[in-house]
């Protein structure tokens, strides 16, 4: 096939922790049919399918010095963007070869936009701003709104936004805003999942947790899954699946699944999860302890339905890397529980969509600084037929349709009355959490929203800059 010009992709971040942008750069490679380079930090390793596509180029930038984190903050907020500043200029107008587009990742907004806008004009290509969230928003949850960083930063955001050619964002909330509040026409294009993500198949499941088999055997303190015997398992048996001669079979008596992945930032509330899982514990444990008890009665103390259902051990395993990580993982090791139990871990880009397709539930906690964007995360869950609880704010329902593919809850005691009502009787008879699952699973894919919302835009936009 004939390529057509070239296309830049810019993410002022790790490349293998941003999905979106990678997902840019394989439609545009392999829908735009443009060679592709990639600007941006190493760190994680991107998604093989990014990596084996010869027509995408990746250049890391050089990160910030180590020896200069002893900076005080402010000093930190004035140098560290003018030597990010150079550092994304010399390759965005010299050391890559000359783009017909620039496609950007907002936020971080500074240095990047301007630098974006500068490059361009210099080389004469088309910008185009990708808002996955507001700079300003993320930078006042640390600094405080009335802080003259976050009011410089709001400005510069606004300005070179408004300059760009072309603006795509993440809900029809954020086009709203963006259209009322800073003048920017953008196209919605919704975060949807790639096709390698998918449910597992048992075989799948049964090799990815062979895999884990040493993080998931990690002995934690005050938890009992001796039942399930994580520590003691045999080369044909993890704590889900069993090899019985050539077939692989899923556990009757197995734990359910939940995964939650999270970038342990403070706008990812990672104690309602906790507080939850105390609460199911001590739920169960009555239940348990009083065979006349009903699931109803459990939540109401006066309903009575006259059947009694089975609750399984939940294993929460808690995916993601971030500067909260250590201390929640400290809170976790002084649970006491009998009846869950967490694990932290890094998953590489091709066993990550593995553990979402073979989970029985998703969490999300992430409840956005600006309150105009989605969570990537709930949508590779959707990808991987698996049905979420997520904490509610103003447009998640864009996303979540309750009843449908998910539930929402605000508190941790209505996360756990979640929890109870969708495993009573799992694993078989959780008629609730099948329903979810189907609906979760008829889920557009990425490169046709793709194809319809951005590829005549990028064309237009392209072919007009050009003449």
């Amino acid at each position: 096939m004939t390529r057509r010009g070239r296309a830049c992709v810019v993410v002022l971040g790790d490349f293998g922790r941003s999905p979106r942008m990678q997902y840019h750069a394989l439609s545009l490679a392999n829908q735009a049919l443009l060679e592709v380079d990639v600007v941006a930090y190493g760190g994680s390793r991107p998604h093989k399918a990014v990596l084996e596509q010869d027509s995408i180029h990746i250049h890391e930038l050089k990160p910030w010095p180590r020896a200069m984190h002893w900076l005080p903050r402010p000093l930190m907020l004035l140098f560290k963007p003018v030597f990010q500043f150079v550092t994304l200029l010399w390759f965005l107008c010299v050391k890559i070869p000359c783009p017909d587009v620039f496609i950007v990742q907002n936020p971080p907004s500074v240095p990047t936009l301007v630098v974006v806008r500068w490059a361009s004009w210099f080389r004469r290509a088309a910008f185009i701003v990708d808002w996955h969230n507001f700079g300003y928003t993320l930078l006042k949850l640390s600094l405080g709104s009335n802080n003259p960083f976050v009011t410089a930063y709001h400005w510069f955001e606004k300005r070179y936004g408004m300059m760009a050619d072309g603006s795509l964002c993440v809900t029809k909330a954020m086009q709203k805003e963006l259209e009322q509040g800073w003048g920017i026409c953008a196209t919605v294009l919704y975060d949807r999942p790639p096709t390698f993500f998918h449910p597992a198949s048992v075989e799948e499941k049964h090799e990815l947790f062979s895999r884990l088999s040493k993080s998931l055997n990690l002995p934690h303190d005050g938890c009992d899954f001796t039942s399930y015997e994580i520590s003691r398992q045999e080369p044909h048996e993890t704590p889900f699946t069993i090899l019985d001669g050539s077939n692989i079979l899923l556990k009757e008596n197995r734990p359910a699944l939940i995964v939650s992945s999270t970038s342990w930032t403070p706008d990812e509330d990672f104690s309602i999860l906790l507080e939850a899982a105390v609460m199911y514990d001590r739920r169960v444990a009555a239940i348990l302890r009083q065979d006349d008890y009903t699931y109803t009665e459990v939540l109401s103390n006066k309903m009575h339905d006259g059947r009694k259902y089975t609750y399984p051990k939940l294993l929460f395993i808690i995916t993601g890397k971030g500067p909260e990580k250590e201390k929640y993982e400290k809170k976790i090791r002084a649970l006491k529980l009998k009846h869950a139990e967490f694990r932290t871990m890094w998953l590489s880009a091709e066993d990550y969509p593995l553990l979402l397709g073979s989970a029985d539930l998703g969490v999300c906690l992430h409840t956005s600084s600006s309150g105009l964007d989605l969570p990537m995360k709930v949508v590779d869950m959707f990808g991987c037929g698996l049905p979420v609880c997520a904490v509610s704010y103003s447009c998640i329902e864009e996303l979540v349709d309750v009843g449908k593919n998910g539930r929402l809850f605000s508190t941790s005691s209505e996360l756990a009355n979640e929890l109870l009502m969708l495993f009573k009787g799992f694993p078989n008879k959780c008629d609730e959490l099948n329903s979810l699952r189907k609906g979760a699973g008829a889920s557009v894919r990425w490169a046709t929203e793709w194809e319809e919302c951005v590829h005549p835009m990028l064309m237009e936009i392209i072919s007009r800059k050009s003449n």
